[in-house]
């Protein structure tokens, strides 16, 4: 089965929380899991599938430097308005 690159934008909000949670319960085929945020919150931890992982800074540049084939935007819509396309530009859904 394939995997995915999967970035999750807001990865430290609630719906950013929620979205990590059913992605673990569903075992999705995850390749890598990017956890995004705004730069207050980088280099924050959270943890996922027992692995602690540290949420990276929201950068246009992000998206493509990490491979990112999905991007879920959690944030709220001024986010997404400002980051999706240069989600889309490199390539992610």
């Amino acid at each position: 089965m394939k995997k995915y690159n999967v970035a999750v934008v807001g990865a430290n909000g609630a719906v950013g929380e929620e979205v990590l949670r059913i992605l673990e319960e569903i075992d999705f085929p995850l390749a890598k899991l990017v956890p995004l945020a705004s730069s207050r919150s980088a280099g924050t931890e959270i943890e996922f599938n027992g692995e602690k992982l540290i949420i990276q800074e929201l950068t246009n540049e992000i998206f493509e430097q990490e491979e990112v084939e999905i991007a879920i935007f959690s944030a709220g819509g001024s986010v997404s308005a400002e980051f999706a396309p240069a989600a889309v530009k490199a390539g992610a859904v």
